[in-house]
């Protein structure tokens, strides 16, 4: 391994993002059953936007959306990290988690394991106290990774980024609170 993990989990390494994880996460955005939760699918350069804006986050808050990859064998996974919430809704400026993987690597637990890394890392190393997650009220495979890494439901709110109209626009809001 040429670089080091900012933290793992017993099958996953999270760590920044290399230039030879741009062509895998583009196939990936590319990708509408990936995407099935999102208003569209993304371009290669539009997906290469995001990698930079994910990076530029890391170099202003210290942290973000990590690429993952399984130890055993280096395979990019895809994404799973932190965000700070910067557009309006309630929790505008907490830290949420998120992620999203390739379709080879769903229904393995590698999203739960993932996030429960996340998580950990997020409130014994970052010290933050409560951590939120959203997704569209449809997306079930999400909101079981949500309730199966210990958050729980707080809300519901209509997406301002989501258009007027879609079956996308209804949001759940999930929250773990280190202090309950």
């Amino acid at each position: 391994m040429e670089y080091a993990y900012v933290f793992e989990s017993e099958r996953l390494g999270f760590r920044r993002w290399q230039a030879s994880d741009r062509e895998p996460f583009a196939a990936m955005n590319a990708n509408p059953d990936v995407m099935e939760f999102f208003p569209n699918t993304l371009n290669r350069a539009e997906s290469d936007a995001l990698v930079d804006r994910i990076e530029a986050h890391f170099e202003e808050i210290g942290y973000g959306l990590w690429a993952v990859e399984r130890k055993e064998d280096g395979a990019f996974i895809g994404f799973i990290g932190l965000l700070d919430v910067n557009f309006d809704i309630s929790v505008k400026g907490a830290t949420e988690i998120g992620w999203r993987l390739d379709q080879q690597f769903w229904k393995r637990g590698y999203a739960i394991e993932g996030a429960k890394a996340c998580l950990d890392y997020a409130f014994q190393e970052l010290g933050k106290t409560e951590i939120y997650s959203f997704t569209a009220a449809l997306n079930l495979p999400s909101i079981t990774v949500m309730e199966r890494s210990g958050m729980e439901k707080i809300s519901e709110f209509d997406h301002p980024r989501v258009a007027e109209g879609s079956p996308l626009k209804r949001h759940v809001l999930y929250k773990k609170d280190l202090t309950r």
